[in-house]
């Protein structure tokens, strides 16, 4: 079977893989449309500086201060960037196979409770390396039937997976806020509900070196995965095939539903794996601090990295050193810590506009390398 859909695929892959005069306006156009989306974003903020009387040239130099400026920034920036990685793999894996998720916000705060919790009844009395694998798999397993099950909604039951992912991101933050609060909160956290502190036999130390933690080393490795999964595998292959025309991905024989799920559970496992490591790095014991928006700042990193596992990595790295930064901005120019957070939701709404540009800008020669697919 992946011999015909190969045979019967081949002028499809023509357009985008084989022939370089074919292919190269594909890539410059998916290069220069987000280039350009994140221009015209930052052309918007820099008017809305302005408006509240504050400099835009200030603003942007704080943010390569906070961000790039010296080793110890691009540190702080690594660091922040490590669950963005993660997030937005979560996002552009099923992106991939045409699904919009929105669960990874939810997979990342019910891993981290469960790796801090399936640790507890350890402690003291298994070997330390044991329990963080325990704690490790126990979040990725979490985190990927927590997210398989939005999949599995979609193909079994017809629900729209974005509704059903962000419905249970809601679900999940809720129950894991119920239960931190309620059976499983330390009676010495009086003033912000935790678990118990794991100890720092349990905490992943950084990068030999650096002060990086391995979070960002584990991001690396999986994207790398990840993207020869997509692109160089015939699974890979298969879900862009339904990704693209899901019509034709059935009258194939291609197992769709399956596809989807599968696709939804590596997000969940990558947003759970993300949870891990920010208990066993930053927090040490779940609470209420493990909901920081990682997990849709993803969906910004993904998109802006055109669901392209390894274009992640750079943008999540740029979206970190803006986080970074944001404390830099707001001693020095007086402003709120949602600046940043006014600065990403522009950038989103112009990379939504700039969706719409694909295959219909004449600086691209798309008749050389046929109709656009």
């Amino acid at each position: 079977m992946t011999e015909s859909l190969m045979s019967s695929a081949s002028p499809s892959r023509s357009l985008t893989g084989s022939g370089r005069h074919l292919r190269n306006p594909r890539l410059i156009e998916a290069a220069v449309i987000p280039l350009a989306a994140l221009l015209t974003a930052v052309i918007l903020f820099s008017v809305f500086l302005l408006a509240l009387g504050k400099s835009p040239v200030t603003f942007f130099s704080l943010v390569w201060t906070g961000g790039f400026s010296s080793w110890f920034s691009i540190q702080n920036a690594l660091q922040r960037a490590a669950p963005l990685i993660l997030t937005g793999l979560a996002f552009a894996i099923p992106a991939r196979i045409g699904l919009t998720l929105l669960g990874a916000e939810g997979a990342l705060v019910l891993g981290g409770f469960t790796a801090a919790v399936v640790a507890i009844p350890f402690l003291g009395v298994a070997p330390a390396p044991m329990i963080m694998l325990v704690m490790m798999l126990s979040a990725v397993t979490i985190g990927a039937a927590w997210v398989g099950l939005a999949g599995w909604l979609k193909h079994h039951r017809g629900v729209n997976e974005t509704i059903s992912s962000l419905l249970l991101t809601y679900i999940a933050i809720a129950i894991v806020s119920f239960l931190i609060e309620g059976p499983f909160r330390d009676p010495k956290s009086a003033n912000k509900p935790s678990t118990l502190p794991l100890g720092p036999d349990l905490r992943v130390g950084d990068i030999w070196g650096t002060s990086v933690h391995w979070g960002l080393a584990a991001g690396l490795v999986l994207a790398v995965v990840l993207w020869v999964l997509m692109e160089r595998t015939s699974f890979g292959f298969a879900a862009r095939m339904t990704g693209g025309n899901l019509r034709a991905a059935q009258g194939q024989g291609l197992p769709v539903g399956r596809l989807m799920i599968a696709c939804c559970a590596i997000a969940g496992a990558c947003a759970g794996l993300a949870g891990f490591f920010e208990i066993v790095v930053i927090h040490g014991q779940a609470n209420a601090s493990l909901a920081a928006g990682y997990g849709f700042t993803g969906i910004l990193v993904a998109f802006l990295a055109r669901q392209n596992g390894l274009a992640v990595v750079p943008v999540a790295i740029l979206f970190g050193a803006l986080d970074a930064s944001g404390g830099l901005v707001q001693r020095r120019m007086e402003m709120p810590d949602a600046t940043m957070l006014v600065l990403q939701g522009m950038i989103f709404i112009v990379l939504l506009v700039s969706d719409t540009f694909y295959g219909r800008l004449p600086f691209f020669d798309y008749n050389r390398g046929g109709d656009r697919t």
